[in-house]
């Protein structure tokens, strides 16, 4: 009986030991997420005007668009190329992945003569806010956008969260995209100024450009009304990418400022053109909230705790946060810097 039992015993061991182990599923990559949770983006366009290049004002597309390091003389080149791009950062804690996605136009511009003013580059966008809940790409808690120099909150339909030191705007859509299997959040950014708020608040009138993400493809609009463009994704922080120039002065006037002078017509025929005008991410600011100059995107879990009431927990511990090497520097020049504008 007992010989019996340790040769079924071991024969049992072998049958285990013969079964292949099963690999641990890996987590997707940084790159991934961006690419799952990057908006469907509505571009509404204004086709006519002195300053609008039949439509080419309005259209998204890389920072260094014309070859070059030169902030100064994107409004002069402005149109030469209109592929589209757009750029996103990502940090994490233990309870939320911040999403961040800057979309560029080398003009922010005005076709009238009444007491507003254009300026040379324009850079607005988004934080997405994502639940980690055991998924691969969690659950769409929140949005805050960009525009200009006011942030608008927005959560999808049924969300848990709720009003915080700032009352939400309004609901976070989500589309499908034709060219993955993923419903995204919906933003869009208005004509000539390009503020972003949550689709439907700015929508296309008229002519408009459709813009959906992609890793590895970037189209060039075919003209001022086309409704499905991709737009290439582009880490921020990239060897050689836009953080790696945040000192070039050339292309940045100051902390988080691109840099832009009034060459090239820049205000000609309206009020005025500004200078220096435009803002990376670590630049953007709401003037009247309790989050300071750029921690929309250096610190996000500051402004998702500041600007919403959330059940359960909200980690303020990074895990992971590309900015925090520089996060001291970026708080001190802050504090001096003066309001920003847009």
């Amino acid at each position: 009986m007992y010989l019996r039992r340790a040769v079924a015993a071991v024969a049992a061991g072998m049958l285990i030991a013969a079964v292949p182990a099963v690999p641990a599923r890996a987590a997707v990559s940084r790159a991934e997420l961006a690419q799952r949770w990057a908006p469907v983006h509505y571009q509404d366009v204004d086709a006519t005007g002195t300053h609008a290049l039949a439509g080419k004002a309005d259209m998204i597309t890389r920072y260094d668009f014309d070859g070059d390091l030169n902030g100064r003389n994107n409004w002069d080149n402005a149109g030469s190329d209109t592929t589209a791009y757009a750029y996103w950062s990502v940090a994490e804690t233990a309870t939320h992945w911040y999403l961040t996605y800057l979309f560029f136009h080398p003009r922010d511009w005005i076709d009238h003569p009444f007491f507003e003013t254009e300026h040379e580059n324009d850079g607005e966008g988004v934080l997405i806010v994502v639940e980690r809940d055991g998924s691969d790409y969690g659950v769409l808690r929140a949005a805050v956008t960009v525009a200009h120099s006011d942030f608008f909150s927005y959560t999808p339909a049924g969300s848990t969260w709720s009003n915080g030191s700032e009352t939400i705007d309004g609901t976070l859509r989500t589309a499908s995209s034709p060219h993955d299997a993923f419903a995204h959040p919906v933003t869009a950014q208005e004509a000539r100024g390009h503020g972003l708020k949550a689709y439907p608040q700015y929508a296309i009138d008229g002519d408009g450009i459709v813009y959906y993400p992609s890793s590895t493809v970037a189209e060039a609009p075919s003209g001022p009304d086309d409704r499905d463009v991709r737009y290439r994704l582009v880490d921020v922080f990239a060897a050689g990418g836009l953080w790696a120039q945040r000192n070039t002065t050339s292309l940045f006037a100051g902390l988080g400022t691109f840099a832009g002078d009034t060459s090239g017509g820049c205000g000609t025929g309206t009020w005025s053109c500004g200078t220096n005008s435009a803002n990376a991410p670590w630049g953007w600011d709401d003037g009247n909230d309790a989050v300071a100059r750029g921690e929309i995107a250096t610190d996000p879990a500051k402004l998702a705790a500041s600007y919403f009431t959330v059940p359960g927990t909200i980690s303020r511990t990074y895990t992971y946060n590309p900015y925090t090497a520089a996060a001291a520097a970026l708080r001190e020049a802050a504090r001096v810097l003066p309001p920003t504008v847009d």
